[in-house]
């Protein structure tokens, strides 16, 4: 089954899926609204699932040398107690997170569209799909595909056009986030958190090196929760003001601080909650954030996108029709989603919200609580993205592929 496939953005699920499906043979076309995509954004986590993916495409080894090897997630509130201390090599001893700029995942995956000769188009929105045809901008058709796949991202045009039932909410808080110079390797190997009830977190990633540069530099994000609705006023109160209230929550924040000349250099990102209790539709599929972004507190948004892609490939791959190939995704991928979308809604309330007294059951009940032998093990397996359900995780073997690629690249 040879199938002409249509990807709708650029993003991280858009691009590994072109991938993916241009080298089982199918005839793909990649559709990308913004004229000259770059690599933007900030620090994000690839996970022991996202790296499987990227092993598959053989992108891992370039994405380990760009990235930070992270062996600890670690919070405490401000005043010192620690809420979690949670250790990859608990759960594998070859497992750990890779802290990594945004930029560098985007450049790997163009790049190896390139490579391998995909078809990719600029500055060509889609507008809308009628019956599996393309609709541009500018209202002219874009051509007839046998299966169009929608990722283009939490906000998406056409997934608020299509019929299938959809919700997709903002979340009240997002962050407020910077990307610094690092040379001395000062936050090197974990992501840390700092809480001052659920009002304010920050964080600060180890995110690789730079993408932009030739020469090498280290680079951490600074993550800094707060509600939208507080944006303007935190711009308004300007930097000195700004840079006061990081330094009361954690003395670590002032080499990144002094890097920032202007309030206006810390850019916002707000989360989404997006529900859709069906992906697919007549030949059009959703996938990544479009289908089911969340909030980033367990750190699985572009894991999720990376795996999406690389379980259509496997769907397709040996179906007899396009129907069966899409049962095959949405019962491969069906509890695993569901698991971190309900994971994602009960867990950042606890983190980013307006619940003062959640604060205080988290601060006081959180550390002890994740001590407990088997509540580490299902936290450690919902980090590293095995989780299915309450009670139910992949085993370890899922990640073979990531293993077995890091043989020699990794000690």
């Amino acid at each position: 089954m040879r199938l002409r496939i249509a990807i709708v953005g650029l993003g991280t699920a858009g691009p590994a899926a072109a991938l993916f499906l241009h080298r089982l043979g199918h005839d793909v076309i990649v559709f990308e609204r913004v004229p000259d995509p770059g690599p933007v954004g900030a620090g994000i986590v690839v996970q022991p699932t996202g790296m499987t993916a990227l092993a598959r495409l053989g992108l891992l080894p370039q994405i380990i040398d760009a990235g930070e090897r992270l062996d600890h997630l670690r919070g405490w509130t401000t005043g010192g107690r620690v809420v979690m201390d949670l250790t990859y090599a608990e759960l594998h001893p070859g497992y750990f997170g890779l802290g990594l700029h945004r930029g560098d995942l985007f450049t790997a995956l163009t790049d190896a569209l390139r490579t391998d000769g995909v078809r990719v188009e600029c500055g060509v929105g889609v507008a809308s799909v009628e019956g599996r045809t393309l609709i541009g901008d500018d209202g002219r058709e874009l051509g007839a595909f046998d299966l169009v796949v929608v990722a283009d991202g939490a906000r998406s045009e056409l997934r608020g056009r299509s019929r299938l039932p959809k919700r997709a909410t903002p979340y009240p808080y997002g962050a407020l986030w910077f990307v610094a110079e690092d040379p001395d390797r000062e936050f090197a190997g974990s992501l840390d958190q700092y809480y001052r009830g659920t009002q304010r977190m920050l964080g600060f990633l180890a995110t690789g090196t730079t993408p932009t540069q030739d020469e090498r530099t280290n680079l951490v994000s600074l993550f800094w929760s707060l509600p939208a609705r507080a944006v303007d006023e935190t711009r308004r109160r300007g930097l000195p003001a700004f840079r006061e209230e990081v330094l009361s929550m954690s003395p670590r924040a002032e080499p990144v601080l002094d890097q920032i000349e202007d309030i206006d250099a810390l850019l916002f990102a707000q989360y989404w909650d997006v529900r859709m209790p069906r992906w697919y539709d007549d030949g059009v599929l959703y996938i990544g954030d479009a289908a089911h972004a969340m909030s980033p507190q367990l750190g699985q948004g572009a894991n999720l996108a990376l795996y999406d892609s690389m379980v259509l490939a496997d769907s397709l791959d040996g179906a007899s029709d396009l129907k069966e190939a899409m049962r095959r995704y949405t019962r491969a991928r069906r509890s695993h989603l569901r698991f971190y979308q309900m994971a994602s809604r009960w867990l950042t309330p606890v983190f980013q919200s307006d619940l003062t007294p959640v604060g205080w059951m988290r601060d006081a009940f959180f550390g002890p609580f994740c001590q407990a032998p088997w509540v580490r093990g299902q936290m450690l397996r919902s980090l590293a993205g095995l989780k299915t359900g309450p009670f139910g995780a992949w085993p370890l073997s899922v990640t073979d592929a990531y293993l077995r690629a890091l043989d020699g690249q990794v000690g």
